[in-house]
This record gives C-alpha cells, structure tokens and sequence, in this order.
C-alpha cells in the first residue's frame, strides 16, 4: 500500500519528536511544535474591521487561545518554525482583503522591526511570516527606531511611543500599498506605519494581520464586495 506524503511527514514528526521532546506551543502538551488540535484552532476565520484612522484591516485569526500562545512562542520564544503554521492565517486574511476591496497594483509591505529586536529573537517575525505565507515584499521601511515595548503601554501611550518610530526609505509617492503585521490590537503601530506611508506620498488600502483581539478591537465592521452598503 502507498503511503501518502502526509502520513509519512507525520511519521517523520512523531519520530522526531521522541528523540527530541517539544511541548506544544499553543497548549503546552508534550508533543510537536504545535499538536493537532491547535493546528485545528488555527485554521483561518477572516475577518474585516477598521482602524482608528479608518484603515480597512483584515485579520485570519482572533488572537486568543491557541492563537495567541503560539504567536507568543513564534515572537518571544524565537520559534521561527511556528511561521509554517501561522502564515495561513496571513494569507487568508490578504485573501479577504482582495475579496473586499480592489487591490490591483498594491505591494505588500511588512511593518518593520527595530535592529534590536531582531538581535534579540535572532529573526525578523514579519517578513518571515510574508515569505512563509508566498507573498512578495516591497522593501520601503528604514527598520524601526528604538521605542518602549507597546504591550507595557495603555492605548494613549501607545500612540506617543510610536511617535517617528517608522521611516519611509525608499520613493513611494503615487504607489498603493497593502501593509501586513503579525497582532493588530488597539492599531496604533499599524496607524503609525500607514502614517508614515501616507506622508511620504502613499495610498495606504488596507493592512492585513494574522490574528486581531476582538474584545479591544470590537466586532467585525467589513462586509464582501457584494454588499458594499456594509462598508462605506
């Protein structure tokens, strides 16, 4: 009987995983790096929502649960494996973005990091994520200034922190972009970074994310192209 490529690539996994034991990013079970139930939980569930600065965001997955324990382990951990399973959910929510808005001729462009973190986690967790996900990237950020981690910060702070973070380095006057990030929560390092675009000259159409917290983000505001009342 043939085996088919996915029985033996998790043969091959089960093996690896006895000869070097590995808890299981999203739920801590001894395991692989992601068990197959939160694989399951993260399948991608698009959805759209808006910014405060009216930016459409679409977003594969709800950060919570699984999701963000493995988005934790990807960027905190240095588990640069774990982009295999998370960049779906990015390219299901650039996916739905196409399908609600007109993309033509937008370059994804990635929200860069600063040179210290990336020092730190010994990669860049953005980019990794868009090369994962097959996405091209337009390189047109400087990396980001040294600034206060946001997670320490209210929703005010978070805005001054970001003041001059992010600097336009490339001509972008006239072009379209679609800006992507790994966790969109109150967006105000998405705000800044389409700021930043936007002052250089830039449309900014949408930005996509792998997962979005609903509780502080609120419920879904983007409809499907077919019913554009819904998204004005």
């Amino acid at each position: 009987m043939l085996l088919s490529l996915e029985t033996i690539r998790d043969a091959a996994l089960d093996a690896l995983a006895l000869l070097l034991p590995v808890e299981c990013a999203g739920c801590g079970a001894p395991d692989r790096a992601v068990c197959a139930d939160c694989r399951a939980a993260l399948q991608p569930e698009p959805s759209g929502r808006r910014l405060p600065d009216g930016t459409p965001v679409f977003s594969g997955l709800d950060y919570e649960g699984a999701a963000r324990s493995v988005i934790l382990a990807f960027k905190e951990q240095g588990r640069a494996e774990l982009a295999r399973v998370l960049a779906p959910a990015l390219a299901a929510a650039v996916v739905e973005a196409g399908a609600v808005l007109d993309l033509a001729g937008a370059e994804v462009v990635a929200v860069p990091g600063s040179r210290r973190a990336r020092r730190r986690r010994g990669f860049d967790p953005v980019p990794t994520l868009v090369v994962r996900a097959g996405l091209d990237r337009a390189l047109v950020f400087a990396p980001a200034r040294p600034h206060t981690a946001q997670k320490t910060l209210s929703i005010d702070e978070r805005a001054r922190n970001l003041d001059g973070v992010f600097e336009v380095a490339a001509s972008v006057a006239g072009r379209r972009f679609l800006l992507v990030d790994d966790v969109v929560t109150t967006g105000a390092t998405l705000s800044a970074a389409a700021g930043a675009l936007r002052s250089a000259g830039a449309e900014v159409v949408a930005a996509a994310v792998v997962a979005s917290t609903p509780k502080l983000f609120g419920p879904s505001v983007v409809a499907p192209r077919e019913r554009p009342a819904a998204f004005p």
